[in-house]
């Protein structure tokens, strides 16, 4: 009894050490559902394993010259400390190819460079949200409730529906935007693979304008962060919009998040970079200056070469582009094909990214003389019997009885999908409807 009343109070001692936001702070469940699939397979089993928003660099390897770019580097020993908003020629290329390719025009002083998004959406948080500011966030989305979490945000939810490809509308929105201080909106979407609708940017855009002129001076304005880290991978007859090039006088309002990632399947080089207003980018660079999170130098001057090589940046995504599309189209003909012999399936069409929104909806299904009772065991089943990992929509914020998934095609085998396919079926053809039961 002593020593157990010991542990006990030693534990309580050591935690209250701790800050509050550790105390609180809860880790990725992507990741945390990611290693715990590793472990399974590391056992031998064979799991296809859609859930993390990677690429696997066997299938879908770096543009080679820009590999090259990067060797080059550092044999030129480019290894030391670069500038804390990063290398001039990088942030020149950064401009020149949304210039380019979206038709805006943004200074050097108005691009920061970081090592991947996750820093300048830290920055771009600590920078504009006080302890108590008003947050809005859509739900599924990805890590905005953690960023508002850290930094004090008052968590403004929004649920968005399939009815609208899990985008917000203008009037999702509206209730809110007052005494708000930061929007956050990404398209294309994580977790969605779906993309903003032009009239209804162009709303919310108006929306954030007319809000911020009647607001007294010297109050805080109304911003968007416009996380656009996919938008160069459209499919079909999708074009991706964003909120400047539709309403020029956003550019006051609007922090951009974008970089390499996903456009070069580069997740792992970590090069990313941050657009907006002067005053906002700066006090960024002077937060981030003190944290460090810069790309390392020999990246960023391989990144601003690639860029630079229209032919080769261009050529490169067209490649890259037709094999995620084929993989993502597969995937949903598949689950048209599932729907229309009956079972509980559903799927939003390709338009961006490298996920597929599907909805699995088995609860009430009975498996070997038992209910499936919740969507955890949905997951459960899928796991077990059909080998399919994927990501419900519950780790983007959804309730946790949500039948939505993400599926992710950047560690996905197009030979694998043929027999994916075969043993989901054979998983679902094992389930009992409810009203079979007796």
């Amino acid at each position: 009894m002593f020593v157990y009343f010991y542990l006990v109070t030693f534990k309580s001692i050591f935690m209250s050490l701790l800050s509050n936001l550790a105390e609180t702070l809860i880790g990725s469940e992507i990741v945390r559902l990611g290693n715990a699939i590793n472990d399974r397979k590391a056992k031998g089993e064979k799991i296809y394993n859609y859930t993390i928003g990677d690429f696997d660099p066997s299938i879908f390897p770096i543009p080679q010259l820009f590999e090259d770019e990067i060797v080059k580097a550092y044999r030129e020993h480019r290894t030391n400390y670069p500038p804390a908003d990063g290398i001039l020629p990088l942030r020149n290329a950064v401009s020149a190819l949304v210039k380019r390719r979206e038709g805006l025009e943004y200074k050097s002083d108005e691009v920061l460079i970081s090592s991947g998004g996750r820093p300048l959406i830290y920055a771009l948080f600590k920078t504009i949200v006080d302890k108590g500011d008003k947050v809005i966030y859509t739900v599924p989305s990805w890590n905005n409730n953690h960023y508002a979490h850290m930094n004090d945000g008052e968590h403004c939810v929004v649920e968005v529906t399939p009815e609208n490809n899990f985008m917000p509308t203008a009037a999702d929105l509206a209730p809110h935007i007052k005494d708000a201080t930061l929007i956050c909106l990404c398209s294309p979407q994580n977790p969605t693979g779906t993309t903003l609708d032009k009239a209804e940017l162009e709303q919310i855009c108006d929306m954030i304008l007319v809000e911020n002129a009647g607001r007294a001076a010297g109050a805080k304005k109304l911003y968007l962060m416009y996380d656009q880290m996919y938008w160069t991978l459209t499919y079909g007859d999708t074009v991706h919009y964003n909120p400047v090039s539709l309403r020029p006088e956003m550019k006051a309002y609007t922090i951009f998040v974008d970089g390499i990632s996903k456009a070069l399947a580069a997740t792992g080089v970590r090069v990313g970079w941050a657009m907006g207003p002067t005053q906002v980018i700066a006090k960024m660079k002077a937060l981030l200056s003190h944290i460090g999170a810069w790309a390392p130098m020999a990246e960023q001057y391989a990144t601003a070469q690639f860029l630079s090589n229209e032919a080769a940046f261009d050529g490169f995504l067209e490649g890259f582009k037709l094999q995620l599309e084929e993989r993502l189209n597969f995937i949903y003909r598949e689950f048209i094909r599932l729907k229309e012999k009956g079972y509980p399936v559903d799927i939003i069409a390709p338009q961006a990214a490298i996920y597929l929104t599907l909805k699995i909806d088995l609860k009430g299904w009975h498996f070997n003389g038992h209910p499936l009772q919740t969507q955890s065991e949905v997951s459960e089943f899928l796991l077990n019997e059909a080998h399919l990992a994927i990501v419900p929509f519950s780790c983007f914020g959804a309730d946790a009885s949500s039948p939505w998934y993400r599926v992710s095609v950047g560690t996905c085998k197009f030979e694998d999908l043929t027999e994916m396919f075969g043993e989901l079926e054979d998983a679902l053809s094992r389930l009992q409807q409810p009203h079979l039961q007796s």
